[in-house]
């Protein structure tokens, strides 16, 4: 089950493998279950009417602001869409983006509150692991799920090891915008913080393109459950998310839009070894060394384990004692680690490390110039 399902990931990534063409910006949100799939219940509500109603509000408020994009619903009524279902309507539409709206829940700890918000990843934390089981859960409603899931058992942990053969190509997109809406619900919903985690949700697996799953509050807790099902509470979560789509558009913008053709071309040309200088404001005799530089004619890999907007010292506690090089690019500071010609040798030190830095993954270099892995 595991192989074939490998197979059909590596198929679908190839399909997608490029981001979204030029033209209007694609925005797909999905509000999470809907019809026979109420989710979680509170004494009050259910989760899928706070979830239609927060997501509504969230494409008013980006359309009011944003003519410029295009917005998809999954849903815009009381429906039964599958999880596949919800993947295929964004990759048929060549979306830029893909937002899921949630709601938490937790049995006999009615305290729990805060928002959370998640990209697609390989689920080890147990906590983590039971949220995606339930909203996994889904697929026992739907006709033939046995066949069409490949097997998968969204209640069993083991078929959640599927996850650790699939290469993420927009891991770092998705965190960025996690984290920007992370920050949002903090500030402007006010939300109590419970971080940017990582899942293997079925709904993100097969989602081409930069995707995350917000979980708004705990319904479970009956303060929280008040605040989701009132009117200025669903507009003020509303409101967080709109405000991090903006900043993530900005930042998109800037990037894949603002760039002319002789942009692309100068930057496609830029070598490795100009990309480790750091900006012109630090210190230009700060670079990497020349052992770090990889052979101008060789196609290497290496492990890109984190980035952050200011350069790092050399021992810092967010390097966790690895040795790193690291590259610019945007206003990143991108660093990597380890080394290797060979696929499976970098894979599989990226797995040793994996305990460290969950979400590393692997990126290439080919005549001193990043390219795609899948080149």
């Amino acid at each position: 089950m595991i192989k074939f399902d490998y197979i059909l990931c590596v198929i679908l990534l190839n399909i997608f493998v490029f981001p979204a063409s030029a033209g209007a910006f694609v925005l797909v949100i999905d509000p999470g279950h809907g019809g026979k799939d109420t989710g979680a219940l509170g004494k009050k509500g259910k989760e899928k009417n706070i979830n239609l109603a927060v997501s509504l509000l969230v494409g008013q408020y980006i359309a009011s602001e944003h003519p410029d994009v295009k917005i998809i619903y999954t849903r815009t009524k009381d429906v039964f869409i599958g999880l596949d279902d919800r993947a295929d309507i964004a990759n048929k539409a060549n979306a830029n983006l893909f937002i899921s709206i949630h709601t938490n829940s937790v049995e006999k700890k009615s305290h729990i509150r805060g928002a959370e918000v998640y990209t697609f990843g390989v689920t080890r934390i147990a906590e983590n692991l039971e949220v995606a089981k339930r909203e996994n859960s889904v697929i026992l409603l739907e006709d033939n799920y046995e066949q069409k899931y490949l097997g998968f058992d969204p209640n069993s942990a083991e078929s959640y090891i599927m996850f650790e053969f699939m290469v993420n190509l927009y891991a770092e997109q998705s965190i960025n915008f996690a984290s920007m809406v992370q920050r949002e619900l903090v500030n402007t919903a006010k939300r109590e913080n419970r971080g940017v985690k990582q899942a293997g949700y079925l709904v993100l697996r097969k989602s081409a393109m930069p995707r995350i799953l917000i979980e708004l509050d705990f319904i479970s807790n009956s303060e929280t459950e008040n605040y989701l099902l009132s009117s200025a509470g669903q507009k003020s979560l509303a409101r967080a998310i709109s405000n991090a789509f903006t900043e993530y558009k900005k930042e998109f913008d800037r990037v894949e839009k603002g760039s002319t053709k002789e942009n692309t071309d100068r930057l496609q040309q830029e070598t490795l070894s100009d990309k480790m200088q750091p900006p012109v404001q630090e210190d230009s005799s700060e670079q990497a060394s020349p052992a770090e530089q990889p052979a101008a004619s060789e196609k290497i890999y290496k492990i890109q384990i984190l980035a952050s907007v200011k350069k790092l010292p050399d021992k810092s506690p967010e390097l966790k004692g690895y040795p790193a090089d690291y590259y610019v690019e945007g206003k990143y500071y991108k660093y990597m680690y380890g080394e290797s010609a060979d696929w499976n040798e970098i894979d599989n030190l990226r797995k040793k490390i994996s305990k460290d830095f969950k979400g590393a993954f692997i990126v290439a270099f080919e005549n001193g110039v990043k390219v795609s892995v899948n080149n």
